[in-house]
């Protein structure tokens, strides 16, 4: 690279937003680490992980572990790896922990003045903490100031949900923003991905379907009734829909798909419907690197499907098809979102740069 070539580089980097990535050896850390590699507007600067991989650097650490294919990127290969303690540099934390270990570290990085932006369950619920999908429900981050306040917390906490709610309420968004979601019955097909590494044991998930997957029918019920909530006087009133789930583990590496049948309170024809889905583009203008537009219409019969969809808008995009009136409620449609990027990492990293751009970074 010549000396220009240097110098551009070098300015780009010193403009960039150090970050961390809490958790990064497994699955969700390390496709962190693979959406943040050459990311516009932040660099990884630091990765922690357990006291057991600390002091080594992350290379060392990946060497069997990496499972997303290519190279690890080299800037974050020759990181040490830290201990999940709040004494990093970098004050935008992205949380890839299990929630087993997630919640305590998460508060105490937010009281020492850490952003923390979550991927677990463990404070998804909470009064004071944002829920958020930055094109459903942006209006949420009036929490953190009612979190500040409660909580005495320099930092704060903001979570994303959980990778089926996060496609669910995408795709309904709309929908609910003109026609009024009255009942919601969905049922899920999901990847082997979404139970991260190892997973379903081999002989348990091939020629079957496991028709259970712990908490997730809790997770999409009570989560999307936060996330379409009302915000009122500092607090989430959950909304007024029935909300009924159905959760099952299929036999495919990555992709979520959901079979949904709503109500609605006003009743659209099909063509409004599907206009209404194709017109969704509330942060279009914001020019987030990592957005993408949120709802793509498939109108062929046979689709959306996982292997061919799931990477729609680099995997930031939901697929609805086969949208059909329903004998039981009003209407009945497919929904497909990759759990790993839209339902994961990707979403989490859409939501620091709504962050940015609205001056919280």
């Amino acid at each position: 690279m010549n000396v220009l070539g240097n110098y551009i580089e070098n300015f780009s980097k010193m403009n960039k937003i150090p970050v961390a990535i809490l958790g990064a050896t497994g699955i969700v850390g390390q496709r962190y680490v693979k959406l943040l590699s050459n990311h516009p507007w932040f660099e990884i600067k630091e990765v922690a992980a357990s006291e057991k991989s600390a002091g080594k650097t992350y290379g060392e650490v990946m060497k069997s572990r990496w499972k997303l294919g290519g190279n690890i990127p080299k800037e974050v290969s020759n990181l040490v790896v830290k201990e999940c303690s709040p004494t990093l540099e970098s004050k935008l934390v992205f949380s890839a922990l299990d929630a087993s270990i997630a919640g305590g570290i998460e508060e105490n990085f937010a009281k020492e003045g850490y952003i923390v932006i979550s991927n677990a369950r463990n404070h998804r619920l909470d009064e004071d903490v944002p829920l958020l999908i930055p094109e459903v429900n942006p209006e949420s981050l009036a929490l953190i100031d009612v979190q500040r306040r409660k909580r005495g917390y320099k930092g704060f906490i903001i979570t994303h949900p959980n990778c089926s709610t996060t496609e669910l309420c995408l795709a309904l968004k709309p929908i609910n923003d003109k026609f009024r979601l009255k009942k919601i019955l969905v049922t899920t097909m999901q990847s082997l991905s979404g139970a991260g590494y190892p997973g379903v044991p081999s002989l348990d998930i091939i020629d079957n379907i496991i028709p259970f997957i712990s908490l997730e029918e809790e997770k999409i019920e009570q989560e999307t009734l936060k996330i379409f909530g009302n915000l009122e006087n500092g607090k989430i009133n959950r909304a007024n829909i029935q909300v009924s789930a159905t959760c099952n583990r299929v036999f495919v590496s990555e992709g979520h798909l959901e079979s949904v049948s709503i109500e609605t309170g006003e009743k659209p024809t099909i063509d409004e419907l599907i206009g209404c889905l194709d017109d969704f583009d509330p942060l279009r203008k914001l020019n987030l690197p990592s957005y993408a537009k949120p709802i793509v219409v498939m109108k062929e019969e046979d689709r959306p499907q996982p292997r061919l969809d799931r990477n729609l808008g680099n995997g930031m995009s939901v697929a609805v098809g086969r949208i059909r009136n329903c004998n039981v409620l009003d209407y009945k449609f497919l929904v497909l979102g990759n759990n790993t990027i839209r339902g994961g990492a990707g979403g989490a990293i859409l939501i620091a740069e709504l962050l940015k751009v609205k001056g919280y970074l």
